[in-house]
């Protein structure tokens, strides 16, 4: 009873099969859906893509099943992801490959296993949003700052990065040229959000009162 809950047996252009299977593509991509909008930020056209995509690699492994193509059909499903139009962030990444991997075991009649897969990942997933970990990359810092082209830079802000960062590592230095200022760039880890104004009245008492910028990385933040 339980292969054949797992399993359909006649996957061979069946109508009522192709139905079957569809329907619960559609019904586990909701459900990843709703899976990835659980305390995430989210756009409407990728919860979309999130319901619709098992459907259409079940309907591409179907049409395809007991053919060569299917190895084609299967790593070409799981290239859709480079045509993404912006870089996803981790757990984009992993709702887009759930989805996909449904929508192959929904294609090959296994919608039992399906099931189980969205069952298990999606167990896994709220566990590990329940435990009470975070991670320092939310502190994650560019700081940009410019200071004349005769500064000693390597140990003028030790004093301050020591009070206000867990780390602070320079990873660029463009000396202007021409100009008479010199631009530091580093990779900084905050300690705390609340003193980032006195962080950088403290660089500019330092700096001369020069230009300092502070943002947040786009590509540490949530990913991989």
């Amino acid at each position: 009873m339980l292969n054949h809950f797992l399993t359909i047996p006649t996957l061979d252009a069946s109508i009522w099969s192709f139905i079957l299977c569809t329907a619960a593509s559609l019904f586990f991509g909701v459900l990843v859906a709703l899976l990835h909008m659980y305390k995430n930020s989210y756009s409407k056209n990728f919860v979309l893509t999130l319901v619709i995509l098992p459907v259409i690699v079940q309907s591409v492994i179907m049409l395809v099943n007991g053919n060569l193509g299917t190895g084609v059909a299967v790593l070409g499903a799981f290239s859709l992801i480079r045509f993404r139009s912006a870089e996803g962030n981790s757990r984009e990444i992993t709702s887009l490959f759930l989805a996909m991997s449904i929508g192959l075991a929904t294609g090959l009649g296994s919608i039992g296993i399906a099931g189980l897969l969205l069952l298990a990942v999606g167990a896994a997933i709220l566990v590990i949003h329940a435990l009470p970990f975070q991670g320092k990359k939310e502190n994650a810092r560019l700081l940009t700052i410019l200071i004349p082209r005769d500064m000693d830079y390597e140990k003028v802000f030790v004093d301050v990065f020591a009070g206000y960062t867990k780390s602070a590592r320079l990873i660029k230095v463009d000396d202007g040229g021409a100009d008479s200022s010199c631009e530091l760039q580093y990779l900084i880890y905050l300690k705390t959000n609340d003193n980032t104004k006195a962080f950088l009245d403290d660089i500019r008492r330092l700096n001369g009162n020069q230009p300092v910028s502070l943002r947040l990385l786009p590509a540490i933040r949530g990913g991989l």
